[in-house]
């Protein structure tokens, strides 16, 4: 069975699911997009994803921010305003009668090309726009679990050919990483930065803990994550030293405790990295109190919303 960061707990209801692509709604084994479909052809899209959590799509300003950073990073004219984004998006969730648990994921590419070919000239439709939503709860038994991580070989790169921060369709460095930690024996990977410090994961941000302190990157090479920036945000806000700083395995070794941030799993314990066991191999106690800092905070934002 596979385990890791995005293990969810089963659920029918997303056998039905409807899923939109250009404004129409489709059956979700009915869903199609084209070949010729930049995206599929050479990766260029971008994407984000959201909780929706008792009917408020949480921190979407921060990654509708980072979506609209994206599209200007990569030279990509969206078409529409972040209210018209978030329009359609509410389309496909009321339309499959959605208001809790639920992870939304919009992919936008930069349409379809005449003919294979990297060259946007050659792209002759608008972007295309498909929002998959699902009804996902986070298992909890796998949190507990925690993860292990084995360090790839292949590193994050230098944004001066692709910036770690984009949030882009071209993943496949992240996919390798992925592949030589699960032949490792270990559920997800550690990715060093070209100067060798720790980065990040392949698909979420590392943190690690010693003598009461948090470390993470410095952010230069790791992905932009919004529950990266919340978790720190949190640890200021209630005197927690946090430090985004250069640190090396040396340093992740003789961590107390370790755990990695996303959307969907929000904090998850780290357990063993390269076969070495962090601090008593199980959800450490500070890493469990930012964890129910950082549900404190989706609570208040989610009651500050619905209170305007």
């Amino acid at each position: 069975m596979v385990h890791g960061t995005h293990n969810a707990l089963p659920d029918k209801r997303n056998e039905n699911v409807l899923i939109y692509v250009n404004g129409e709604l489709f059956p979700r084994n009915e869903a199609k997009i084209s070949v010729f479909d930049s995206g599929y052809l050479v990766g260029d899209g971008i994407w984000e994803a959201l909780r929706l959590h008792e009917g408020v799509l949480v921190f979407e300003d921060l990654h509708l921010d980072r979506l609209w950073t994206a599209a200007a990073t990569v030279g990509m004219d969206l078409k529409m305003t972040k209210a018209e984004l978030i329009a359609e998006v509410w389309k496909t969730l009321n339309a499959n009668n959605m208001y809790d648990g639920v992870h939304v994921r919009f992919m936008i590419t930069r349409g379809i090309k005449k003919t294979p070919s990297q060259d946007p000239r050659l792209t002759i439709s608008g972007p295309n726009l498909v929002i998959i939503a699902e009804h996902k709860a986070a298992s909890k038994d796998s949190q507990e679990k925690g993860i292990t991580l084995f360090t790839s070989t292949i590193r994050r790169g230098s944004p001066d050919y692709l910036d770690p921060r984009l949030n882009c369709h071209s993943k496949l460095h992240e996919v390798m990483a992925l592949v030589q930690a699960i032949e490792a024996g270990a559920d997800e990977a550690l990715m060093l930065d070209i100067h060798g410090f720790v980065s990040t994961c392949n698909a979420t941000n590392f943190f690690m803990v010693k003598n009461g302190e948090v470390w993470t990157s410095t952010g230069q090479y790791c992905m932009n994550g919004i529950t990266r920036h919340n978790i720190i945000r949190v640890c200021h806000e209630n005197g927690i030293p946090c430090y985004e700083k250069n640190f090396s395995l040396f340093d992740v070794y003789g961590a107390d405790e370790a755990f990695v941030t996303g959307t969907f799993g929000g904090v998850t314990p780290v357990t063993k990295v390269d076969g070495r066991t962090i601090g008593e191999g199980k959800f450490g106690n500070l890493s469990r109190k930012l964890s129910h800092l950082y549900h404190e905070l989706i609570e208040s934002e989610v009651a500050k919303i619905k209170s305007v």
